[in-house]
């Protein structure tokens, strides 16, 4: 008989590691946007750690939301006090833990109460993930949209404001008004240079409404860089089934995910932290040289991967990276045009980390899915192909491959996969993705119409012939024979 999770029943689990810390001596110090499951693989187990030392009590999480769907994952969370079951899987082996980091979960919509809390001095950092899509940037710019309606609402309703940022704003001007410490603003999402983008957010909004507020953020405010890094896919009733026949534990959304996790913080948090350090976190004066690294090799080698295999009728990453041609593609896209344009970084090989990529991408017990790959590409494009794309342009560098995982991306968006299956929308500008690549299937070109997320890349002569002729290709011979074209040096 499987056991129910919960903070009743944590005594009687044998079968996996729990919580050696009361829970009930934790008292609050973080409050996170966007609980999700890469939150509760990574954040909240780095602080699960931290709290089996028996230190950092004081710095328990507190879960906030913005959106309405948000309220799912709290009831489920509420329903088990909170706590939540890891399971980190390899090809050898996996293990399960209990975390109990979160103490609670704050009601999305609530502004009142949201900001009630962000303006107690116990809080004393904010973190984010709420997805690349989230931080309101200009695709083709990189820079901070103060256009957008959800930002223009919470200018005129400063009271009740609606996005993570309008809310974190309040809680800073509360804060501000009363003669307290500003918490830091840390953010957790793969983005680069994710502290700058979060302050240009947050200052952005506050220029909208009294500049000196937004002086005072910029002045006062700490923003820290951070890479964070783990492969978790979503929870689907597949992982619910695997942890109760393997583990005998009914827990409504835990997380799998693989053992290999990372993370990378400049150290700036005035108002104090938790010591992370003890826990494995890499506490540097410039993560930049690290973010890059990821962003590129990692999240750029998940996007050249997406396409192709979605193409192909492939469902899960570790099986892509079984079939040859894909693989094949992977390296080659990778070792020539990717990695010789990524920077150095300190007491790390970039092979040596690519090949730790390859590895991990083809762990079979994850289940990681292509959908969630090719997900939200407008977004996703723009930071983990384009600039490294621009940058080889501007170094006079072949683009073949880079132009191929493009074009891919545009036949993708068509919205069919070779075998005539629909894709089903899988990106927030899925509707016009589709139109642009409907147009350009006769004539390629006006998919690098879309300035917003081409930028200067869509001028370069060479990365347009090179895309012209990956698209011709693909609707003229299909997938797998283009992916051989350019294996054999023929495209």
């Amino acid at each position: 008989m499987n056991t129910k999770l919960s903070a009743a029943t944590l005594p009687t689990i044998t079968s996996a590691a729990v919580p050696h810390y009361t829970r009930y001596d934790l008292t609050p110090g973080i409050v996170h946007f966007g609980v999700g499951n890469f939150h509760r693989a990574h954040q909240a187990v780095y602080l699960d750690a931290l709290f089996n030392l028996g230190e950092g009590h004081d710095w328990a999480l507190i879960g906030a939301g913005v959106r309405d769907t948000d309220e799912a994952m709290r009831q489920k969370l509420m329903g088990q006090d909170w706590l939540t079951t890891v399971v980190e899987q390899e090809a050898e082996s996996s293990s399960a833990h209990v975390t109990g980091a979160m103490v609670d979960y704050l009601k999305p919509g609530d502004s009142a109460a949201v900001i009630a809390k962000l303006a107690d001095p116990a809080i004393r950092i904010v973190s984010l993930t709420i997805t690349e899509g989230g931080y309101y940037i200009d695709p083709a710019s990189q820079k901070f949209d103060p256009t957008h309606p959800d930002i223009t609402h919470d200018a005129a309703h400063f009271d009740a404001p609606k996005t993570a940022f309008g809310l974190i704003l309040a809680g800073l001007a509360a804060r501000k008004n009363a003669g307290l410490q500003p918490f830091t603003v840390m953010s957790c999402d793969n983005i680069p240079g994710n502290g700058h983008v979060t302050e240009n957010a947050v200052a952005g909004l506050a220029a909208l409404i009294d500049p000196a507020l937004a002086e005072w953020v910029k002045s006062s405010v700490a923003f820290p860089n951070g890479m964070v890094d783990r492969i978790t896919p979503a929870t689907s009733d597949r992982e619910k089934k695997l942890l109760a026949d393997n583990f005998g534990i009914e827990d409504a959304w835990p997380v799998f995910c693989e053992n290999f996790k990372q993370w990378v913080l400049e150290d700036n948090f005035p108002a104090g932290r938790p010591a992370l350090e003890k826990v494995g976190v890499q506490f540097v004066p410039d993560v930049a040289p690290y973010e890059h690294m990821k962003i590129r090799i990692l999240n750029g080698g998940h996007a050249t991967i997406a396409y192709p295999a979605g193409l192909m009728d492939i469902h899960f990453v570790h099986e892509a990276m079984e079939h040859p041609l894909v693989a094949a593609f992977l390296k080659k896209v990778e070792t020539e045009e990717i990695i010789p344009v990524v920077p150095p970084v300190p007491d790390t090989d970039l092979n040596d980390y690519f090949a730790l990529c390859e590895k991990r991408f083809a762990n079979p017990k994850i289940g990681d899915t292509i959908r969630r790959l090719a997900l939200d590409g407008s977004n996703r494009q723009p930071k983990f192909i384009i600039p490294t794309a621009l940058d080889r342009v501007n170094a006079n560098g072949t683009v073949t491959g880079l132009a191929l995982v493009s074009a891919l991306w545009c036949r993708y968006c068509y919205g069919t996969t070779d075998s005539g299956a629909v894709i089903e929308p899988n990106d927030p500008s899925w509707d016009r993705l589709t139109a642009q690549a409907k147009k350009a299937k006769d004539n390629p070109t006006v998919w690098l119409d879309m300035a917003d997320i081409y930028g200067d890349l869509a001028k370069a002569p060479s990365f347009i012939a090179a895309f012209t002729k990956s698209l011709n290709s693909l609707w003229s011979i299909g997938t797998k024979a283009t992916l051989e074209a350019y294996l054999a040096d023929r495209l």
